[in-house]
């Protein structure tokens, strides 16, 4: 189960207190007002602030003030950066090939970097050459450059996923140093098509619509933000939190070795598994602690590895994790609806449903066995009309197909939320496409990049720019043309491994691919930076890719690789840079940072992607896999592939078998018109707080992973941002994002040292022996291990 950030209306108009209202009380909460509001005095030493839009969030909640004289660019910032980047890069590809999608936190790497930094600060003598390592006080700046170079490779590259698939199922071992390239090509392309594509080099860039303005929130950055303001505030209170976050990092370091290795029952406690361990029905609907079995209703998660494995509960607002129409009542309601949606298709045995398994990826006979693809492909790797004849046409498992549905839905939703709902931004978008801007851009192209001054005009008395962006026009620009030298550069070395590699996808497709991603750009990034929530647009690029490359599936993994990987690094440089806006780190700075941490974490993905698959193959082919490994990521890719790059057709057409699939982009472009005329003429009804992509994506939110860990997930988001924030804010505002930071910290320091030690990441696993709370050949939740 993956948790998405929704929602930043959700953040505004609430009362929040200030430092003086919180230090002069922690009284409990009265029942009274909305459940977010904070209990605090109402006497005349009491104040408060209403945070009404985006703009006052971010001038609040985060400090706006600049010191220059900090030093980003120092020799203990690049020793510091590279070292967490391999952590990162490592770490992130362990993840890739988990049970469920878990993420290198932030807030982990930005604390760690900061305790070395202090270590080495306080430790390192400052004199002789030492002084490199050890020039001054550790500064925040400093801190902001680690953590966007490290979560610039703390990322599983989607090209790994690609060379994943070659090796698993089509038994071909690409060329080493052509895999490499193919990295470096996928990973830079995305993060220079973003501006040198669309920003056409004067005043009209699309970071001035994606990043600069205080609309584009981007909530999920502002917990690191304000721990980076906690952190360097000084004093006793800082000193006080890092001893909690000391004392929580070790206790979870050392819990994580029960469910992760002695004890994985915690992973997944169900009282109803344990009462009826040989009843399917059971299995498919209580199960959940191990990977695609079942829907984890009802199960307790002990493992934080999985409670926080897509986001921290800890560190968003409640309103802003659960739709704000349902207020207190959370979203459980809805995750039940899921499960009802799931529980319904296969009992109804809609797509034959009960022929295959209830949870699955992967491509199937209709007698239930798995598809050999290589059967129906020949020595090109293009389908064969004659082999498929034979064959025949292959199966989803039907959960698969409503997650494939609600996510099409979803997505198509998004552009027509964003239409409606922002148009003026959207248009504002698209403005440099008229001939006069694009005559303006060429006229005003730095041909002699280098000697850029980088510096931005504009009025700084303008008070309707963003208030950190014009604490940050001081410092020179990454220039546009930085940026399409390195979009030349990756786009030419794109061109040369797709023909040397025999990916089969022709060049024009190559460039289709990335207009598709360019168009696809605006939209799914302004939805992340206003709501904290991304779409994946690969489905709908499979679908593009599948009817132009007819019976073509490598073909298909590389067309998504490079239209659906871009818009994906698109949206993790523009965070990465409102982090830097946010915390004043000169742009080029991060522009270094990221270069290095993105050609650092390619490079660590390919090795610990061929060490996995060398070790855990078995594994990694397997419908279910372990709560240790699980190739479900991989097997999702290649059957899409296979399915939309080579039976498109076959599968997916008008009056084919899974025809409501491409159908349910048109009916999801509709599906927020009613509620926006609804709003429009009946505001008070707050039809504005339904975000529709969001509701219809849900609804195939479990299709995959371990999924025991929901309920854990909302009782700690409840815990934390209701009952701490509303009885104690006091000591919510001090410790909470503190002790999230440590729990993800001391967690995925674990993983990392439990994957290579007894998980077989670099070698043979060795697991626990087996005992009650250790079922080995089985489900560890007890439930029923169905086939």
């Amino acid at each position: 189960m993956s948790v998405i950030q929704t929602a930043t209306g959700a953040i505004g108009e609430h009362t929040v207190p200030s430092e003086k209202a919180l230090s002069t009380s922690d009284k409990s909460f009265d029942g009274k007002g909305d459940v977010e509001t904070a209990t605090v005095d109402t006497d005349s030493n009491s104040e408060e602030c209403v945070l009404s839009n985006e703009r006052d969030i971010a001038t609040h909640v985060i400090s706006v003030d600049d010191d220059p004289s900090l030093n980003p660019w120092t020799f203990r910032a690049f020793f510091i950066g590279l070292g967490l980047s391999t952590f990162g890069g490592v770490l992130a590809e362990i993840y890739y090939f988990k049970p469920q999608t878990v993420l290198v936190s932030l807030m982990f790497l930005a604390v760690v970097s900061y305790i070395l930094g202090v270590f080495m600060e306080t430790f390192i003598p400052r004199r002789g050459l030492l002084r490199y390592l050890n020039p001054g006080p550790f500064n925040k700046k400093e801190n902001a450059f680690v953590v966007i170079m490290a979560s610039a490779s703390a990322n599983s590259a989607l090209g790994t996923e690609v060379l994943a698939v070659q090796r698993l199922y089509y038994n071909v071992t690409p060329n080493a140093g052509a895999s490499v390239f193919l990295l470096f090509s996928s990973q830079l392309l995305g993060m220079s098509t973003i501006e040198s594509v669309i920003e056409p080099g004067v005043h009209i860039p699309l970071p001035g619509i994606l990043l600069y303005p205080s609309k584009m929130l981007y909530p999920g950055v502002l917990p690191l933000l304000s721990m980076f303001d906690a952190l360097y505030e000084g004093g006793m209170t800082a000193r006080k939190k890092l001893r909690v976050f000391y004392i929580v990092f070790t206790a979870i370091f050392f819990w994580e070795l029960f469910p992760e290795w002695i004890f994985p029952l915690l992973t997944g406690f169900s009282i109803i598994c344990i009462a009826a361990p040989n009843n399917a029905a059971v299995s498919r609907v209580f199960g959940g602690s191990n990977g695609n079995e079942g829907l984890g209703f009802l199960s307790i998660c002990f493992d934080w590895q999985y409670i926080s494995g897509g986001v921290n509960p800890m560190t968003i607002p409640l309103k802003a994790q659960v739709w704000p129409l349902l207020k207190s009542e959370g979203q459980k309601p809805y995750i039940f609806f899921e499960q009802v949606v799931f529980v319904a298709v296969y009992y109804n045995n809609i797509w034959k449903a009960q022929n295959f398994p209830f949870l699955s990826q992967l491509l199937f006979y209709e007698n239930g066995t798995q598809y050999d693809q290589t059967l129906i492909l020949n020595s090109n790797y293009e389908v064969d009309p004659t082999l498929l004849a034979e064959q025949g046409v292959p199966y989803y498992s039907s959960t698969w197909i409503v997650y494939l549905l609600s996510s099409n839905l979803g997505l198509a939703a998004t552009f027509t939320h964003l239409l409606l709902w922002n148009w003026d931004d959207m248009r504002s978008a698209w403005s440099w496409m008229s001939l006069s801007s694009i005559k303006k851009m060429w006229a005003n192209f730095d041909w002699k990049f280098w000697q850029s001054d980088g510096m931005r005009k504009q009025d700084v008395d303008d008070e309707d720019i963003d208030p950190h962006y014009k604490q940050m026009l001081k410092y020179p620009d990454a220039p546009n043309s930085w940026y399409f030298v390195v979009f030349l550069v990756a786009f030419v070395v794109a061109l040369v491994v797709l023909y040397k590699t025999d990916s089969t996808l022709p060049w024009w497709g190559f460039l289709i691919s990335l207009l598709l991603a360019t168009i696809s750009i605006l939209f799914s990034c302004a939805l992340a930076a206003i709501t904290g929530l991304m779409f994946a647009i690969q489905p709908f690029v499979q679908m593009i890719g599948g009817y132009l490359h007819k019976g073509l599936p490598v073909a298909n993994m590389y067309f998504v690789l490079y239209g659906s990987n871009s818009v994906t690094q698109a949206n993790l440089l523009l965070r990465d840079l409102k982090i830097a806006q946010y915390a004043k780190l000169p742009p080029r700075a991060a522009f270094i940072a990221q270069i290095v941490g993105t050609l650092l974490g390619a490079v660590l993905n390919f090795i610990m992607m061929n060490s996995i698959i060398d070790n855990q193959r078995e594994i990694l082919l397997s419908v279910q896999g372990t709560n240790i490994w699980s190739g479900q990521q991989p097997q999702m890719y290649n059957s899409q592939a296979i399915a939309w790059g080579g039976l498109s057709h076959e599968l997916f057409s008008a009056g084919q078998r899974y025809q409501w699939v491409p159908w349910a982009y048109l009916v999801g472009l509709f599906i927020p018109v009613p509620f926006w005329v609804i709003h429009r003429y009946w505001p008070k009804l707050r039809a504005d707080y339904l975000y529709t992509p969001i509701i219809t994506y849900y609804i195939g939110l479990l299709c995959v992973g371990i999924n025991s860990s929901i309920l854990s997930y909302f009782a700690i988001a409840f815990l934390s941002q209701w009952w701490l924030r509303t009885r104690y804010p006091r000591w919510f505002a001090k410790y909470n994002y503190i002790i999230g930071a440590a729990l993800d910290g001391g967690t995925q320091v674990m993983v990392f040292i439990l994957s290579f030690a007894v998980q077989g990441a670099g070698g043979t696993a060795h697991l626990f022996p087996a005992w009650w709370g250790a079922n080995q050949g089985g489900n560890y939740d007890r439930c029923l291990m169905l086939n």
